[in-house]
């Protein structure tokens, strides 16, 4: 009886052990379960930041000084980026420099006004998306007495020959910029070298090579954007204008990713689109009336 007591006393400690042993399994397959999930979400929530993190959010855009010294970019840049996320490095040089920086993937997108030059970068495939955007025209502007007597005259031709016939002191970009590539065209025209002490170069934008044509009181080539928008602080007038060969187009481009590893396709493209946007030519088109009574720009997109 005794011996009988004993083994039942073995047995059912034996069974009390195995069912504390399976809850204590059971509690601790729950406590894993939510860690293991919690692992999962962390994983998740790690994979999505470093997908974010691997967007590229800036992109450079080249341009002429023009858009720049205009005032247009300082309003439509900061729409852009509320729109899309994207940021923008603006490199405003002459429209020859940013051509170059677009043939080397050095810029993603660029807003440039030298058609002639700007053909054979899309020819070769280097730009993509070439685009229409919108257009102004050259002027010529000169001190208020107008030594060389372009008032009245029609033709940049017969200005610019006056110009060197009175040896009166013309400012050149001298930059490669879209305008100083007009500008030696005009002078090629007019059957006219420049050269000489009359004939100065500056190497700088659009805004100031016209404050030295004014503080030395000599005529330039400009766009008229340029021009009203630093009108001000200018002794200078417009002597010259209206000549459909004055007409000043601006075109807008990315740099073709296919062609260059660092090259961000997706902003460029944005800029683009954003560019010839209803929302956006509405912009342009608007840009400038308020202060000047006139548009600086003329909108352009979809219309050819």
């Amino acid at each position: 009886m005794k011996n009988s007591l004993v083994h039942m006393n073995k047995l059912f400690l034996l069974v009390f052990m195995a069912a504390i042993l399976v809850v204590f399994s059971g509690c601790s397959s729950n406590q894993e379960k939510p860690a293991t999930d919690q692992t999962g979400e962390q994983q998740t929530e790690q994979q999505q930041t470093e997908e974010n993190t691997n967007v590229k959010k800036d992109f450079v855009l080249a341009t002429t000084t023009s858009t720049q010294d205009s005032g247009l970019l300082d309003v439509l840049v900061p729409i852009f980026e509320e729109q899309t996320g994207f940021m923008v490095k603006t490199i405003a040089v002459g429209t020859g420099k940013a051509l170059e920086m677009g043939e080397n993937g050095e810029a993603d997108v660029l807003l440039v006004h030298a058609p002639d030059s700007e053909k054979p970068l899309v020819d070769s495939g280097v730009a993509t998306n070439y685009q229409l955007v919108m257009h102004n025209d050259f002027i010529i502007v000169g001190p208020n007495e107008d030594p060389a007597g372009l008032k009245g005259l029609t033709t940049s031709a017969d200005g610019f020959k006056k110009i060197a016939e009175a040896n009166a002191l013309f400012v050149s970009r001298g930059d490669d910029s879209g305008t100083h590539k007009k500008e030696l065209g005009l002078w090629k025209n007019a059957g006219v070298e420049p050269s000489g002490q009359w004939y100065q170069e500056t190497g700088q934008g659009m805004g100031a090579t016209l404050k030295v044509a004014s503080e030395k009181s000599g005529y330039t080539l400009t766009d008229r954007a340029t021009y009203l928008a630093l009108k001000d602080e200018l002794n200078l007038e417009i002597v010259l204008q209206g000549e459909e060969s004055l007409l000043n187009i601006y075109h807008v481009m990315q740099v073709n990713p296919e062609k260059f590893e660092n090259i961000n396709g997706e902003a460029g493209k944005a800029f683009v689109d954003f560019m010839v946007a209803p929302e956006t030519q509405k912009v342009i088109g608007e840009f400038g009336v308020d202060e000047f009574g006139e548009p600086l720009f003329f909108p352009d997109a979809n219309t050819k």
